[in-house]
């Protein structure tokens, strides 16, 4: 590989002839070769931003001249419009703590765009950095990305899945079926209500996660190193905001406590704790379809999922429920990065969080997952999946469960005793309490209408 030399604080290195970015970022490729996994490239984009805010701020406050903070914004602009841009991003996720090295390798990349762009010296530290710490615009890019990433991509597929949820419900409205508790006969439900109680879920998880917006919105940037603002303008948090909120269209405003947002990262923490609620969500959704779906034979069978790919690699004819799957795996990585997230929310030390690169990689990562899983979902399991009429029917008229309908009339120990009768001898509830009870047939099919239970009263 043909090589330059770059020298920083700490002496020369050896940096890839062709490399944007100078020793800082080499020292850390060198330093952390452990997952082969940079940063989110979300992470990575709202980084170029805020260091082309900070530059605007900065010539708005006459501490840079504006045609050096032109040059870093308009080599921001080409990198975010640059297909490889990640190529110029290769530091690992597991680095320093603080996301020193990934804000270096930002610093030090934009320096040589903008020096070319600018025709004049722009330097990593002292004009691309000027005004900020790693401490402080790691964890605004921690919020950044995350806030971006939700509004533009999971609470979009969240309401998709919501509608299509909403309108399957309404398809299927007229299927009686088996209601299931502790995965028993129970109760006969329309397959509506079953659809509208995920509804329900999903409604709930998009109000708990907008409820998070106006915190992540708020920004670390202006505390700099501990929380003080040492290094920068009493204005530039303010006006930081004002450009980014400019450039994105969300509301960015300063931390109303410089120190809590660089020494904790309790809103990211508090943010992953509702994705983990979501994926709960789905997967009590996955595993619902995955059961009414199970068998054709010898399972429930009362829907069927949408083929999509052969099931099996020995036994031809075989489908499986390949999407709900896909979505507990999702569910079960999202559960498993909050784990993560939690544990390092509680690496604030003194002034600063130094668990901040994995951090933004997990929430990211719970983000993107569940974002994508959610059209899937959608599309390719509930609005796709047909109702098997003749095998719902068949397991509610041997339903025993039914007499909980003739409680208040001929008593518990009665209607227990019919419906393990009807049971054991394999007939319908209905024709085994002609013969038990005094109550006529026409006044037992109305009383035991499967349609009639599922509105509830007496």
């Amino acid at each position: 590989m043909n090589t330059r030399i770059e020298r920083d604080s700490m002496g020369e290195l050896q940096v890839p002839t062709s490399a944007l970015y100078g020793a800082q970022t080499q020292r850390a490729v060198n330093n952390f070769p452990i997952s082969g996994k940079t940063m989110p490239e979300a992470f990575i984009r709202a980084l170029l931003m805020a260091k082309s805010a900070a530059a605007q701020a900065n010539a708005k406050l006459a501490l840079l001249p504006q045609d050096m903070a032109d040059g870093i914004s308009d080599a921001a602009n080409r990198l975010l419009n640059d297909q490889n841009m990640m190529q110029h991003f290769p530091v690992d996720v597991f680095q320093t703590g603080s996301g020193t090295s990934s804000n270096m390798n930002a610093n030090e990349v934009l320096a040589t765009l903008a020096s070319k762009i600018a025709n004049q010296t722009v330097g990593a530290n002292d004009h691309v950095n000027y005004g900020q710490s790693s401490n402080d615009i790691i964890p605004s890019c921690i919020h950044i990305s995350a806030a971006i990433e939700l509004e533009n991509r999971l609470l979009p597929a969240l309401e998709h899945l919501l509608k299509v949820i909403k309108q399957k419900a309404g398809e299927v409205d007229h299927h009686i079926k088996t209601g299931r508790t502790h995965l028993m006969d129970a109760m006969p439900v329309r397959m509506s209500q079953s659809l509208l109680s995920w509804a329900s879920q999903i409604e709930q998880d998009i109000d708990l996660i907008d409820g998070v917006k106006p915190r992540l919105r708020s920004l670390a940037q202006g505390g700099t190193a501990v929380g003080t603002g040492i290094n920068a303008h009493e204005d530039f948090a303010v006006e930081f905001n004002h450009q980014l909120s400019q450039a994105t269209g969300l509301a960015f405003t300063p931390a109303s406590n410089f120190f809590s947002h660089i020494g904790t990262q309790d809103i990211a923490v508090s943010l992953s704790g509702q994705l983990k609620t979501t994926a709960v969500s789905m997967m009590k959704i996955a595993n619902d379809l995955r059961w009414m779906n199970s068998g054709p034979l010898a399972g429930l069978g009362e829907i069927e999922l949408q083929a999509l790919q052969p099931g099996s690699s020995i036994m031809p004819g075989k489908v499986n429920p390949v999407i709900p799957e896909a979505v507990t795996m999702v569910a079960a990585q999202v559960i498993g990065n909050d784990s993560a997230i939690t544990v390092g929310g509680q690496a604030g030390n003194f002034e600063l969080n130094v668990m901040l690169p994995m951090i933004a990689d997990n929430l990211l990562s719970s983000i993107n997952l569940l974002a994508n899983v959610s059209y899937l979902l959608a599309d390719k399991a509930i609005a796709t999946f047909t109702v098997n009429e003749l095998q719902l029917k068949k397991a509610l008229a041997r339903n025993p469960i039914l007499v909980t309908a003739l409680n208040p009339i001929i008593g518990y120990a009665k209607a227990a005793e019919i419906a393990k009768k009807a049971y054991k001898e394999g007939r319908a509830v209905l024709d085994v309490a002609e013969e038990e009870t005094d109550i006529s047939r026409e006044e037992l099919e109305r009383l035991l209408d499967p349609a009639k239970l599922t509105m509830g009263g007496m």
